[in-house]
């Protein structure tokens, strides 16, 4: 009788106990659902692949996943709330895992897709568009277009980080930070895992034998060569990633046109797309249709920033839920 009324008190003293992983779950943020969805799909494909290196892969991959959802699970469950560390390895986990995996498709993705989609792409490109950009501009190389091409292109990693850092690192303003993130998050996300499904090396290769210039030498040109070359996943054409960012950070610098800085660069990012969006068709890495499929990737991701961060804002105030971003606070939350 004792033992049966400790046992009864035990559990009157915990009475959300078995409510716990629900809410878990409801303090969870659209952008750990896409993140962790994202690494999830990338462990999955492996179970498919053959051939050398998939342990490697599945290592790599693996690891990913569990150190983001052992961080997103703590901060969700309000475990981990150092006012430092606690927000800063949620950023890391989210924004910095999805672009780290980038440097694993290399090897990734001839395991997981072998294939080659490049003579469809460039059918389509024919087919609806009647010309191919790439062969077009062929005829129109010259040292100084190269160059100018070749710099903007580079220049698209500066963008990013540009933006990246200030914004996921240190705004206080939670709209901002979550339409910013959930809108660049959906872009490598979906991107990332369309090349799984969409492989090619783009007309560089598919067309090599129907170009009639080579590209002369050159400070930007040879450097984004060999960072292409090595740091690449060579695979990675459908849809041009170097069409959605570049294209979003114009979008999102425009609606935010209100207030500094932006009011001031938006201009310059457009600028800076339109010509890294030129530079990807001149440089021979991109079919038409990745483009269009890059512009329509940065539309909806905009467009998922926006519409979701209203939502989930409004859905965390209703609830009194924890920040959909945790905050660096001057003291533990």
């Amino acid at each position: 009788m004792r033992a049966s009324n400790l046992e009864h008190n035990d559990l009157s003293l915990h009475p959300t106990a078995k409510n716990q992983p629900l809410r878990i779950l409801t303090n969870f943020a659209p952008q750990d659902w896409l993140v962790l969805g994202y690494l999830t799909f990338l462990n999955l494909a492996l179970f498919a692949a053959k051939g050398k290196g998939v342990a490697t892969s599945a290592l790599q991959m693996g690891t990913l996943l569990l150190v983001c959802a052992a961080v997103v699970v703590s901060v969700r469950a309000q475990r981990f709330t150092h006012k430092l560390w606690a927000p800063l390895a949620y950023r890391l986990s989210l924004q910095g895992i999805v672009q780290f995996s980038y440097f694993f498709l290399g090897a990734y993705l001839p395991l997981v897709n072998p294939r080659s989609l490049d003579a469809s792409l460039y059918s389509i490109d024919l087919r609806f568009f009647g010309f191919e950009g790439c062969l077009w501009a062929d005829s129109h190389i010259t040292p100084f277009a190269s160059e100018w091409f070749a710099f903007f292109y580079f220049c698209y990693f500066f963008l990013l980080l540009s933006h990246s850092i200030p914004i996921v690192m240190f705004s206080r303003n939670e709209r901002l930070l979550s339409e910013f993130s959930i809108g660049i998050l959906t872009l490598f996300c979906i991107g990332q895992i369309v090349y799984v499904l969409v492989p090619g090396y783009g007309p560089v290769r598919e067309l090599a034998p129907l170009f009639t210039r080579k590209f002369p030498h050159g400070l930007w040109l040879d450097s984004v060569m060999r960072t292409v070359a090595s740091g690449g996943a060579q695979k990675d054409i459908f849809p041009s990633l170097h069409t959605a960012a570049p294209t979003f950070l114009t979008l999102f610098s425009y609606r935010h046109r209100h207030q500094a800085p932006y009011r001031y660069t938006w201009p310059i990012v457009g600028f800076f797309a339109i010509n890294i969006i030129a530079a990807t068709m001149y440089l021979r890495w991109h079919w038409v249709i990745d483009v269009v499929a890059g512009l329509v990737l940065a539309g909806v991701g905009w467009w998922l920033g926006v519409f979701v961060t209203y939502f989930e804002l409004r859905r965390r105030q209703l609830h009194q839920l924890p920040a959909s971003w945790p905050p660096f606070r001057a003291g533990r939350a």
